[in-house]
């Protein structure tokens, strides 16, 4: 999916690209253009934030927090919202390898 997200990055109509890591874990690895909103802060910070009618594409590390920040989005009423599979660990190998890996 990292693969499909970098495409879609390129078109008209950009997702919106959500990291839910940790504060210290973007000095260890970043995508640039995007939003960053702790997991434990999104509740409090989406809506205010992120444009619901927006595409969002949630990441991570690996994929697993960004399942429950997708989750959390949806509950909260944003509708075009996807988890990225593998997180930034896997976009670090298949699409920008200038990117960190820890």
């Amino acid at each position: 999916m990292p693969e499909e997200v970098a495409r879609d990055l390129k078109g008209d109509t950009p997702p919106v690209l959500l990291d839910v890591r940790e504060r210290h874990e973007l000095a260890l690895a970043r995508i640039d253009g995007a939003v960053h909103i702790p997991l434990g802060q999104l509740a409090a910070r989406a809506e205010a934030e992120l444009d619901a009618d927006a595409s969002v594409v949630v990441f991570c590390h690996h994929g697993v927090r960004s399942l429950a920040g997708a989750a959390l989005l949806m509950q909260l009423g944003f509708t075009d919202v996807a988890s990225m599979r593998g997180g930034i660990e896997y976009w670090a190998v298949s699409v920008d390898r200038s990117v960190g890996r820890y």
